[in-house]
């Protein structure tokens, strides 16, 4: 008969992939209804005649909601996990899309936009928490299954804007809203799965496990990590915002061949997400990030020089190559910070809205002094930040042990970083 200690190790090492698939098609249901907001802004600024700071103005909205508030949902929720606010903020997105459809005006346009950055705040950090109570212990392959579902949307997004709502309007985004009531069905299953999962008792309840790095170097590892992915979203904001009008300057392209070649980069990094958690678990996440951000820096620096298949081609690597980072740097980090994993989540994905919302909104200015090729060339020069993960901890460092756990202390805690 096996030794207890045996089954028990061997338990969590059961993914769960039922619920994986459950979050990561919620996750691309929630980024389809964040990418139509981008999608649609050439229809927007002929329709309420905007400025390109407005349009940064109201991606700074959406994203910068997000932003302030996903760090805050995963500090609470790592204390007090609330398994029904998924559906809850799911339906917070749907009332977002009803308000893009409906508005008479660029203010309510920014109201809807902040719905859908509040719904995205909630649904990122309790979805990644999720993500990883079913991952078995492969933490890196989870993280990425669950983050290419919101790379599908992103990428899907702009393509049913393109053939739905730009040829019949922008009240055709109250088609999607059956996406958000298909998500809050399915969200409401997952937090019922995820309350039976903290209710269970046989679970193991492990402490936190410590390593040794000093609290100094913790933070200055994170903030290496934020800085790595503020470079990689500078970059990613330039595409999402403005790709489509520098192609239809640049190359004469309709709207809808803009939306197209913007796909094509927005279907790359899902194919760069699926492969870094895998190659992070295989090859450590610090070579990924390694290869990812500064191994994309050639490429960003012929794209403003070369022509349209070119552009493509080169549109294709660079979004893979910068998009397999992301699921390293969650990993990385939550090895940093073992045990908060709510606020790790909330942090790198509430970075990754905020420094795509400033971004985005300066970017926007730039645009309208010097123009949108100007734009590409400066984000060019991004990925050179990647040069800082020379200062990252190695594996020796990052070695780990066990810590002690008062009989009091809820899974998932540990030191505050």
């Amino acid at each position: 008969m096996a030794h207890p200690a045996t089954n028990s190790a061997a338990a969590p090492e059961r993914t769960t992939w039922l619920i994986l698939a459950g979050v990561s098609l919620c996750h691309m249901l929630n980024d389809i209804m964040q990418s139509l907001l981008a999608a649609i802004y050439p229809l927007l600024k002929a329709e309420f005649a905007l400025d390109f700071w407005q349009i940064g103005l109201l991606t700074l909205a959406f994203q910068g909601t997000a932003s302030m508030l996903q760090p805050a949902v995963g500090l609470v929720t790592d204390r007090h996990p609330l398994p029904m606010s998924l559906p809850l903020g799911m339906g917070c997105s749907l009332l977002g899309l009803l308000a893009l459809a409906q508005a008479p005006s660029y203010p309510l346009l920014v109201a809807g936009a902040m719905l859908i950055g509040i719904g995205s705040a909630v649904f990122h950090p309790e979805a990644s928490r999720v993500a990883r109570m079913a991952s078995g212990g492969r933490f890196g392959t989870a993280q990425s299954f669950f983050q290419v579902g919101g790379n599908a949307g992103t990428a899907i997004g702009p393509l049913l804007a393109a053939f739905i709502v730009v040829p019949n309007g922008r009240g055709a985004i109250l088609w999607f809203t059956a996406l958000a009531l298909l998500g809050v069905l399915i969200l409401s299953r997952v937090g019922v799965w995820y309350a039976a999962w903290l209710r269970d008792t046989t679970r193991a309840r492990k402490p936190a496990a410590m390593h040794a790095l000093s609290r100094r170097k913790v933070k200055i590892a994170t903030a290496i990590l934020a800085l790595l992915t503020f470079s990689k979203n500078i970059y990613t904001a330039s595409f999402t915002s403005y790709y489509t009008f520098y192609l239809i300057e640049k190359f004469e392209l309709t709207t809808q061949q803009s939306q197209v070649m913007l796909f094509l980069f927005l279907a790359a990094m899902a194919v760069g997400v699926i492969l870094g958690g895998p190659l992070g678990d295989r090859f450590r996440p610090l070579t990924v990030i390694w290869i990812s951000i500064l191994g994309a820096l050639p490429f960003t620096l012929m794209l403003p020089h070369v022509g349209l298949m070119a552009t493509g081609v080169l549109t294709v690597v660079i979004g893979v190559v910068i998009a397999s980072a992301f699921p390293a740097i969650v990993v990385f980090a939550q090895e940093l910070v073992p045990g908060r994993v709510g606020l790790i989540a909330g942090i790198f994905f509430g970075f990754a809205f905020g420094s795509g919302a400033i971004a985005a909104a300066a970017l926007g200015v730039v645009a309208d002094l010097r123009g949108v090729g100007f734009v590409f060339a400066l984000c060019a020069w991004t990925p050179a930040i990647g040069v800082l993960t020379v200062f990252l901890p190695r594996r020796a460092a990052m070695a780990v042990s066990p810590a002690p756990q008062s009989p009091a202390a809820r899974p998932g805690d540990t030191p505050q970083l």
